[in-house]
């Protein structure tokens, strides 16, 4: 891994030469919704067994926060830890069907354990489970979002899993998914920051096995430099879960919002980070915000297909923020209909936006590599110069 430590810098506006307290204050500060993320290693104890006492903490933490003004979100994993408790397994079980039912009565009962923790203070918990169909389809993502903003006006908190008894991903890997997840909640909200509560004290500027590693408190944006500091050196390959936490950092800081990666067991972590305390490790907000809408395109929705265009149209949409036009696409790919998210890709494969494709993937193929004013001529019909409006268009991050 790399040793090379990203310099920080300032929130975007931000006046020059100020301390990393004051950068970090102003973050937390700024944000309305707290979607906070806690991993099963940060619920559980070495016996991978549900700790009560750590979620009564946790809970804790969470109405403290509600009542300093902020609304939360919890993305809890635990469902399997928590099943595997309740029904006195031996351990994880490995076939896919006894994983999926040991989820549904272990996610039962940590919500019960939530409710039960929460009531103490006043309020009640909220299970809301997810499957990415959920936030891949324009309208249930609205309905998902309207649900929740219910919720916080009820003075109810969200409980938010994965549904582990349908989504297969999940129960197959031992990371990585609801740091996704989380990141597409925090994508729901308009003034957000995404807290990863996991079993590392945040990004580290070499191997953390190295006693001389230190956490890196304020990180500027999620690049090459960063992404070298959890790659292998000689395989090329992103080790562990930071690069799925990574992975969603960049995506709500490129959003225009805050993310914080902290140790889940941290005493009173949640109160403590609201303070502007230089726990775990702050990626800074970017200036380019992005609409809710975009947020959707670029993060939660699934691309029905893609579109292959040439070096010119690239240059366009890349630097000069143009539209896709019919005369820069070399290839359609995939089944989609007007409306559906689209890759946008490169000559050699790379992804460089995505969008709404105002166009079906069969009338696509006709118009490419025509000119925008031979769209009549070709369909009989055209509702649009553009096959992808630039209003609908979300560039992806560099990987440079």
């Amino acid at each position: 891994m790399s040793s090379q430590k990203p310099e920080a810098s300032n929130v975007p506006g931000s006046p020059s030469g100020i301390s990393d307290e004051q950068i970090r204050k102003t973050v937390v500060d700024q944000a309305e919704v707290w979607v906070i993320k806690v991993g099963s290693r940060a619920l559980t104890t070495p016996e991978s067994r549900l700790d009560l006492k750590q979620i009564e903490n946790l809970s804790n933490q969470l109405v403290d926060l509600v009542e300093r003004g902020k609304q939360v979100v919890l993305v809890s994993s635990g469902a399997v830890a928590s099943g595997v408790g309740r029904l006195g397994l031996p351990g994880r079980p490995r076939d896919l069907a006894t994983l999926q039912a040991v989820a549904a009565v272990g996610q039962a009962y940590l919500v019960q354990v939530y409710e039960e923790c929460l009531t103490r203070r006043g309020h009640h918990a909220a299970q809301v489970l997810l499957t990415a169909s959920d936030l891949d389809d324009r309208v249930r993502y609205l309905n998902v979002r309207n649900t929740l903003h219910s919720l916080h006006k009820l003075g109810a908190i969200p409980i938010i899993n994965e549904n582990d008894t349908v989504a297969v991903d999940e129960l197959k890997t031992t990371f990585g998914d609801n740091d996704r997840l989380a990141a597409m909640v925090a994508g729901l909200f308009t003034r957000p920051m995404l807290v990863i509560l996991s079993d590392v004290r945040g990004l580290y500027d070499r191997d953390p096995i190295d006693p001389a590693a230190e956490v890196i408190h304020t990180i500027p944006k999620v690049d090459s430099s960063v992404e070298d500091l959890v790659r292998d050196r000689k395989t090329g390959v992103s080790k562990g879960g930071m690069a799925s936490k990574l992975a969603a950092a960049s995506f709500v800081t490129g959003s225009g919002q805050g993310v914080v990666i902290a140790w889940g067991r941290e005493p009173q972590v949640l109160p403590r980070l609201a303070d502007g305390e230089l726990l775990g490790s702050l990626f800074l907000p970017q200036e380019k915000t992005l609409t809710p809408k975009k947020r959707w395109i670029g993060f939660s929705a699934q691309c029905a297909g893609s579109l292959v265009i040439d070096a010119g149209a690239g240059r366009a949409m890349l630097e000069q923020g143009k539209s896709l036009l019919p005369i820069g696409i070399r290839e359609v790919q995939g089944d989609f209909e007007k409306g559906d998210p689209i890759s946008i890709l490169s000559i050699d494969g790379a992804e460089l936006a995505r969008g709404q494709s105002n166009y079906s993937s069969a009338d696509a193929k006709k118009i490419a590599g025509c000119r925008s004013d031979r769209i009549e001529e070709i369909l009989g019909v055209c509702p649009y110069e553009e096959v992808v409006h630039r209003d609908n268009l979300v560039l992806s991050r560099s990987k440079s």
